[in-house]
């Protein structure tokens, strides 16, 4: 059993104007990186795995808040692609009759923008990343030079975490192993969350994402994800 979170990128120039991002690479802005430097992880989750979109907004918040740590990136985290509906407000495209726009508590999973991806289709490729072999986030022992043992979690190339000190590498349980963070988007997190709570895309979402929070699950050997701690997120400090 592996324990992961969810956590949505940073605000965004486009998220201010409430505008649709979808695939469009659009960063962080001055006031969301700023934020995001004043904010630090929950306790348990200071040395997580790190992994991410490719998509500047959300690589940037992940190497924000692991404080420059390394960060994995892999392109079936990348937001939906809304297709014809990028960029535009949702406001604009629910006032205009043609654009076929629906709101995402009507989508069911199989409902696609003009040119974009379903629900589905994000849920096939997220599965498929779940499903593969997530690197456990090595767990390293660390002789001191007093002949204490210090133990830490690394990411190769592992730096001495004593200086002079002799590092010993020890495999552990899973269990030891450290958690694995995903910072992502809000497509991609309502497809997570919906795998976690048994939503169908219909009616409210049992979760509403929320920005500066963790969404905490367990996934299991077969790609399961089951949801841990409450519906509210747990908060970023």
């Amino acid at each position: 059993m592996i324990r992961l979170a969810f956590l949505r990128h940073g605000v965004t120039a486009w998220n201010r104007e409430g505008r649709i991002q979808g695939r469009t690479d659009i960063p962080l802005d001055p006031e969301g990186r700023a934020r995001l430097a004043d904010l630090t992880l929950p306790e348990a989750w200071r040395d997580a795995t790190l992994h991410a979109s490719p998509l500047s907004r959300a690589v940037e918040t992940a190497s924000l808040l692991g404080k420059g740590r390394p960060v994995r990136t892999d392109s079936r985290l990348i937001e939906m692609d809304w297709g014809a509906w990028e960029g535009q407000r949702g406001h604009d495209l629910r006032a205009d009759p043609d654009s076929g726009y629906r709101d995402i508590e009507g989508w069911g999973w199989d409902f696609r923008p003009p040119g974009g991806e379903s629900p589905a289709d994000v849920r096939e490729r997220l599965t498929g990343w779940l499903k593969s072999p997530l690197p456990p986030g090595e767990r390293v022992r660390v002789r001191g030079t007093h002949g204490e043992d210090l133990f830490g979690s690394a990411e190769p190339p592992h730096p001495n975490l004593l200086p002079g000190g002799e590092k010993e590498f020890q495999n552990v349980s899973d269990a030891n192993h450290p958690p694995h963070l995903v910072v992502t988007h809000i497509g991609v997190m309502r497809v997570a969350l919906a795998l976690a709570w048994g939503w169908d895309f219909r009616g409210p979402p049992p979760v509403p994402v929320k920005r500066d929070r963790l969404y905490t699950m367990t996934l299991a050997n077969d790609g399961t994800l089951r949801p841990t701690g409450n519906r509210e997120g747990e908060r970023l400090s």
